[in-house]
């Protein structure tokens, strides 16, 4: 999937229903983050957070922080600083499970359900390979989670942390994401990685060569579908007519950048929505009307047309025999001298 556009570059059974093991923990992350306005907040580790599977290694009555504890969740994959998280933010573990789910129904997650923080199977703990690459494309918009995913190490609360993630090592420009396992799971893994600006997003679920995988789909994702340029912003795109004013033109331009991920030889359509007169005033950087391009009878991108300038309104000054005209007629109007030439 191409990132800032969503657009899906290849796919195979995107939409089955299966089990995503310990990529669950981009959504505790994600759900972490926005619940909790001071990441230094400290938690204070209770026995029921100790988990089986991979650990961080919680003692009990240990405190971390959230930001600690996010560390050994998305490096070290840990189950216990899973639930952790989910008690320290919410109150409860179940409570923060019912976040995640409805943070999943915002995202339009509609093949995903979640019974637990952490991944561990569970017959209602699902996702698919396209509800996972929404996720993925939410959590590139957190910078603070961004940071996470891509650390490769870090010494966390006394503990050196390396992160699963072996695509940050092999893969050039590898950003992130998550990796899992379970038995019943399979090899499940988020990736994402950056090239000329080009943020790609792959999943796979249950793939035991999940590595040259992922590999081999962003590489040919960044050779197939590159970004093009569909417009730049403020690049002048046409003048409209103008009435009201002392100029009978007026420059529009683009409001924003608009960029689309284009296999070689796919066409664009361009649908302008401009009027064909304006009358003054306008000001400058309201909008006049919009760009909008299409692939078939897909949107693929729109942006704002915009007024370049500041046109006031403006009459043309009346002629000589006008004002004579007004001012017989008893309206003074300005005040005005008129010398007449007197033959003696």
């Amino acid at each position: 999937m191409d990132a800032a556009s969503g657009r899906i570059l290849y796919e195979k059974d995107a939409h089955t229903r299966r089990l995503i093991a310990s990529t669950t923990k981009l959504m505790t992350a994600l759900v972490a983050v926005e619940a909790t306005e001071d990441l230094e907040q400290v938690v204070t580790v209770k026995r029921e957070y100790q988990a089986e599977g991979s650990s961080m290694y919680l003692g009990v009555g240990e405190q971390l922080t959230i930001r600690e504890l996010l560390y050994g969740l998305l490096l070290s994959s840990g189950n216990d600083a899973a639930l952790a998280i989910a008690g320290g933010c919410a109150g409860d573990v179940e409570t923060f499970v019912g976040w995640m789910n409805d943070r999943a129904g915002e995202l339009g997650m509609a093949d995903t359900h979640f019974a637990n923080p952490n991944g561990l199977d569970h017959e209602a703990h699902y996702s698919t390979a396209y509800d996972m690459a929404l996720l993925a494309r939410e959590v590139l918009s957190r910078e603070v989670l961004m940071e996470l995913v891509s650390t490769k190490s870090a010494t966390v609360a006394g503990r050196s942390l390396v992160n699963h993630n072996k695509l940050l090592w092999r893969y050039e420009g590898c950003t992130g994401m998550k990796t899992g396992y379970t038995d019943a799971a399979g090899r499940t893994l988020v990736s994402s990685a950056r090239r000329n600006g080009q943020d790609l997003i792959c999943v796979t679920l249950k793939d035991r060569d999940d590595w040259n995988d992922h590999a081999r789909l962003l590489d040919y994702g960044f050779k197939n579908y590159p970004l093009f340029p569909l417009a730049r912003a403020e690049k002048r795109f046409r003048t409209l007519p103008i009435t009201g004013s002392l100029l009978s033109q007026v420059e529009v331009v683009t409001a924003s950048d608009v960029v689309y991920p284009l296999l070689k030889g796919e066409k664009v359509r361009a649908r302008i929505t401009l009027p064909n007169l304006v009358s003054a005033p306008v000001k400058k950087g309201a909008i006049a009307g919009r760009l909008t391009f299409l692939v078939g009878e897909e949107q693929v991108g729109e942006t704002y047309l915009l007024y370049a300038v500041d046109v006031p309104e403006n009459t043309p000054e009346p002629s000589l025999f006008e004002r004579l005209k007004g001012i017989l007629a008893g309206d003074k109007g300005p005040e005005l001298a008129v010398f007449f030439p007197i033959q003696a």
